[in-house]
């Protein structure tokens, strides 16, 4: 178990740190989807791009492994109503299928999951 451990935190840094540099190389789907009660879209999404890049690579560290999936715990949680916003809105103008819409919600905590569990 210790190397299918070792894989699935290798595979989650490399998914946060693409997904974090993607907030910065591609940032307009990420700011359609900020639901609109909240302020300045583009810098929050800076902001949970540097989060999430952060965490993705303090996950491959032992040092700072368990603040980095705390960490990404909490902005799994904080993005969650991005992920509310989208499908009530449809996608916000986004082409997903209403099927991925409601899929996401369940496997949000999924990925809360997986990354506490790697965090050992």
């Amino acid at each position: 178990m210790p190397g299918f451990r070792r894989f699935s935190r290798f595979l989650l840094a490399f998914l946060f740190v693409g997904a974090g540099i993607t907030h910065f190389v591609a940032s307009g789907p990420f700011v359609r989807i900020v639901p609109p009660y909240l302020p300045a879209p583009l810098l929050l999404v800076y902001l949970s791009g540097v989060a999430e890049i952060a965490g993705g690579l303090g996950l491959l560290l032992p040092a700072t492994r368990r603040w980095a999936a705390g960490g990404l715990v909490l902005l799994l949680i904080a993005v969650f109503p991005a992920n509310v916003y989208m499908l009530q809105s449809h996608g916000a103008g986004l082409a997903v299928p209403q099927w991925a819409l409601w899929l996401r919600l369940p496997l949000q905590t999924g990925l809360i999951a997986w990354v506490w569990w790697v965090r050992k």
